[in-house]
């Protein structure tokens, strides 16, 4: 009997962050979108999946190897992590508001991560025959160069033709891109590998410049993923089948929003998650909202462990 799990990687960029707490006094941790996903996916894995993360960090600095020992605290393997002598992860600072919209500053354009892609093979190419699911967002690809985004997509066509299934996450940055027609040409190419696709309806009307929702919506139905959910914020999440039928998914209602931080990460985990435990798509979104409106319920983007909503995906 075959008794081996689903190997589910995600790759991307962890920083470290500094957290505004009071003025003058900044708190440290670190976080990244895909990152962010990588931890809700470990607490939810149930032995059902294996979680790892790829990405390349510093070698002998105290911020990467603390890094490391926070994923590995969570569950997380680091087997696809890249240390890379001399370099240093990147770092940001976050400040929240009164209604827990949240405020950035970055400084990681000579980040580790960027450079994942730079020698003759990376963690992920090398082991490859391991991977069952890749996960990414819009943010790991604008960090690479674009050859690096060339060996990235070139590794997923492999995955793809040996049954290994490619989810994307649309989460969107604007300073990251050269020009917003890069990144839709790059958005395309992800799609079009897809088989589920993290629909962030704001950012993709931003990144391909549609000002009326309901024609987003459209365009996101018609991309070619098998699968389609968009995230809407507080109103109800849309699904599009790949027999073309389309769900609606009421989030759950949040009193008090204290801080956004990892709502669409935290969301996609539920997501994914479910899905992977046999949940059907309409389960899997109400798993992916129940999550993120606990999360937004609590400062930062990774919640206590014991804050976790209980009997998740009973």
């Amino acid at each position: 009997m075959n008794t081996k799990r689903l190997k589910l990687v995600a790759f991307g960029e962890c920083m470290v962050e500094l957290r505004r707490v009071e003025e003058g006094l900044m708190r440290q941790s670190f976080s990244g979108d895909t990152l962010n996903t990588a931890v809700y996916l470990a607490r939810l894995a149930g032995g059902a999946f294996d979680v790892a993360y790829a990405t390349a960090v510093g070698e002998g600095d105290s911020f990467s190897d603390a890094m490391l020992a926070s994923w590995v605290a969570e569950g997380i393997e680091t087997g696809f992590v890249e240390r890379r002598p001399g370099e240093l992860p990147g770092l940001y600072t976050i400040e929240v508001d009164a209604a827990g919209e949240r405020r950035f500053a970055y400084w990681r354009q000579n980040s580790a991560a960027r450079n994942y892609f730079a020698g003759d093979a990376s963690p992920l190419e090398r082991r490859a025959a391991d991977i069952d699911l890749l996960y990414l967002s819009g943010i790991s690809l604008a960090i690479l160069p674009p050859a690096g985004r060339e060996r990235l997509f070139a590794l997923i066509d492999w995955l793809r033709a040996k049954g290994a299934r490619f989810v994307f996450d649309n989460n969107y940055r604007p300073r990251l891109w050269p020009n917003p027609e890069e990144a839709r040409q790059t958005y395309a190419a992800a799609y079009a590998r897809a088989d589920i696709a993290l629909v962030t309806l704001g950012d993709e009307m931003e990144v391909r410049s549609i000002a009326d929702e309901a024609q987003a919506i459209e365009f996101a139905c018609a991309l070619p993923c098998r699968e389609v959910v968009i995230k809407r914020g507080a109103a109800p999440t849309l699904i599009r089948a790949i027999d073309g039928s389309r769900l609606e998914v009421a989030t759950e209602p949040v009193k008090t929003v204290v801080d956004t931080t990892a709502a669409g990460d935290s969301f996609g985990a539920g997501y994914l998650a479910a899905r992977l435990h046999g949940l059907g798509a309409a389960q899997a979104a109400a798993v992916g909202n129940r999550l993120a409106a606990t999360v937004i319920q609590y400062p930062g983007a990774i919640i206590p462990p014991e804050c976790m909503p209980a009997a998740l995906l009973a």
